[in-house]
């Protein structure tokens, strides 16, 4: 199952990810987020969300490695992917695909789960 992953630009952007090639997804404290990055797996699909003034997805990723043996927080790797075209929340609000997502329900969590209709629709065009 894909996932989008939230953070603010200012803080750090998908370019920062671009430029480290690789980070730990660290900084998750909403319990729900936690589960979601539990439910996480190696070769994970993965979108980046800007949030703030952007909230914009902007970018893909993948999880390279997933330790959740911390029973409080989950150590998820990230690999940078591409930079995507990108999909303003104003446009994802719009689209049919969303209606149900944790995306717009839930729009404070930082993880949420996408399914790969979303995912495709996110990163494609």
């Amino acid at each position: 199952m894909p996932f989008l992953l939230k953070t603010e630009p200012g803080v750090y952007s998908f370019r920062d990810l671009q430029r480290d090639k690789e980070t730990v997804w660290d900084g998750v404290t909403n319990p729900q987020a936690v589960k979601y990055l539990r439910e996480m797996r190696a070769r994970e699909r993965l979108v980046i969300y800007h949030t703030g003034d952007e909230r914009t997805a902007v970018g893909t990723a993948v999880a390279i490695r997933v330790d959740a043996s911390d029973p409080k927080v989950p150590l998820v790797r990230i690999r940078a992917g591409k930079a995507i075209a990108p999909k303003p929340l104003d446009s994802i609000k719009q689209e049919k695909l969303f209606s149900d997502s944790p995306l717009l329900r839930q729009g404070r969590l930082s993880v949420v789960p996408l399914s790969d209709a979303q995912y495709d629709w996110l990163t494609n065009g």
